[in-house]
């Protein structure tokens, strides 16, 4: 297996349990805080394609699929184009709302096909290249494709529990 099999293949994997968590869930179900405190599906499947398409894209020298295709503008968030959800408050959490399943399926998926295009013409030697010098020591782009996967299925897990939790209604239950 080639390195841009191996990546396509864990994206790919991301990309399955964002379409499980999103099939036929609710808006109210998107929008709601399974606890106080707790961040909601819709804003914790918005915020791993946000991280996805930043990290991506800066590995790779392009623009956001959120800017470059129009996505910001129709999300309509009153957030700076630039947010990626990282250290958001609870106010800024309940800004990201509204969306449809339809709507956050369609960034996510237009996010995985820029980086599936991007990852599967890597080759071994591509993953030591410097991407972020902002850390030390040194980010490469090996260290940040499985620092997005590992994110990406972190908040995914989170995104499946909190539905979970919701379609129980353990709210209510006596």
């Amino acid at each position: 297996m080639e390195i841009g099999e191996v990546f396509t293949d864990g994206f790919g994997r991301v990309r399955e349990e964002v379409h499980a968590v999103l099939d036929g869930i609710s808006q109210e179900d998107l929008d709601a805080r399974p606890a106080p405190g707790a961040n909601p599906v819709g804003w914790l499947v918005w915020h791993i394609a946000r991280v996805q398409d930043d990290h991506v894209a800066g590995a790779a020298g392009r623009a956001q699929t959120w800017t470059a295709d129009g996505w910001h503008e129709r999300f309509g968030l009153p957030l700076a184009p630039e947010d990626i959800g990282y250290g958001h408050t609870d106010e800024q959490v309940a800004q990201v709302s509204g969306v449809s399943a339809a709507e956050l399926r369609a960034y996510y998926d237009a996010v995985h096909a820029a980086t599936v295009d991007y990852v599967a013409g890597l080759a071994a030697a591509d993953l030591d290249r410097i991407v972020d010098e902002n850390w030390n020591p040194p980010v490469t782009l090996g260290v940040r494709l499985v620092s997005v996967v590992n994110d990406n299925q972190q908040h995914t897990g989170q995104a499946a529990y909190a539905r979970g939790l919701l379609a129980a209604d353990w709210r209510h239950a006596a």
